[in-house]
C-alpha cells in the first residue's frame, strides 16, 4: 500500500508547466520607421521568410533549436537591388548566452547601424533574447 500512497502524492502535486521556448525580439528602423521582428525557435532555418523592411532591406532573424536547446542564432540583413537582394551583414551569435533575470529580455546584439546601397541608406536593428521562467 506505500506505493498507493505514493502515486496519490505524485498525482496531487501541482503540473510543473513546461519553460516557453525562448524568443528573439528584434527592432529594425529604416527612415524614421522601426519594426519590431520576433522569431521563435526552427528547426529550418531556410524556411524563416526575411521581412521587408520599407522597401529598402530586408532583415531575417533565425534561432536554431536542436535536442532542446537554441543551437545558434543568426541575423541576416540584406539591400534589396534592382537584380536581387544583396547580403550586407551575417551575425551569428553562438551558446553560451547572455542570461537576465527570469523573463526579462537580455541585449544579444546592442544597437547596429548598417549602411548599404548607392546612398548608403542606414538600417539600424536591435535584438533582445527573451528567455522563460529559470
Amino acid at each position: 500500500m506505500p506505493w498507493l500512497i505514493t502515486l496519490f502524492l505524485l498525482l496531487a502535486l501541482p503540473a510543473r508547466a513546461a519553460e516557453p521556448a525562448p524568443r528573439l525580439r528584434c527592432d529594425v528602423t529604416y527612415a524614421g520607421a522601426t519594426q519590431r521582428i520576433e522569431a521563435g525557435p526552427t528547426a529550418d532555418p531556410y524556411a524563416v521568410p526575411s521581412v521587408d523592411i520599407g522597401g529598402r532591406f530586408w532583415f531575417k532573424p533565425v534561432v536554431v533549436q536542436g535536442g532542446g536547446r537554441v543551437e545558434r542564432i543568426g541575423l541576416y540583413a540584406y539591400v534589396d537591388t534592382e537584380a536581387q537582394p544583396v547580403l550586407i551583414q551575417h551575425a551569428r551569435y553562438l551558446p553560451p548566452y547572455p542570461r537576465g533575470r527570469p523573463g526579462q529580455p537580455v541585449d544579444l546584439t546592442g544597437v547596429q547601424h548598417l549602411y548599404a546601397g548607392p546612398l548608403e541608406r542606414e538600417l539600424i536593428y536591435q535584438c533582445w533574447l527573451l528567455q522563460g521562467r529559470r
